[in-house]
């Protein structure tokens, strides 16, 4: 495992499209503990490829219940309104309130290519939407509620 550089805003990286994970390789299973690693590293909750300089859909999540790995993560229904604060570790020291949906249910592949879905409410559903959010391009700024 090693630690990556995570990037910050500003950087063309974290504004482009990721692509969708066509195999589970060597690269993509060090990938995942890499960026593992670095957003326990940041004290981060969440992390997504394209922090990390790679364009490919891979994200990882902890709020403290233990990791998630998800490859090819896709948000398949949500519901409700929350409205909380919102940092990113590519936003160094910024937070606002952002608007997100309170319940998600997201569906993916795990390390081992199996899929896997998660049924999540309140924080853990507001991290999978942040973290998705990345692979589209979009920071939580883009959201903030006046």
């Amino acid at each position: 495992m090693a630690l990556r550089r995570i990037a910050q805003i500003g950087e063309e990286v974290l504004r482009k499209k990721s692509r969708k994970v066509e195999k589970i390789d060597d690269r993509i299973l060090q990938l995942l503990d890499d960026m593992a690693e670095t957003m326990y590293e940041a004290e981060g909750v969440g992390l997504a490829a394209p922090q990390v300089g790679i364009l490919k859909r891979v994200i990882v999540i902890d709020i403290g219940e233990g990791l998630i790995e998800l490859i090819n993560p896709e948000i398949v229904e949500s519901s409700g309104e929350q409205i909380d604060p919102e940092g990113c570790l590519s936003v160094d020291g910024e937070s606002a309130d952002v608007k997100r949906p309170m319940y998600v249910k997201v569906r993916g592949l795990n390390r081992e290519g199996v899929e896997v879905e998660y049924e999540a409410e309140e924080f853990l559903a507001r991290a999978f939407c942040h973290e998705t959010d990345h692979l589209e391009g979009v920071l939580f700024v883009d959201k903030i509620e006046e």
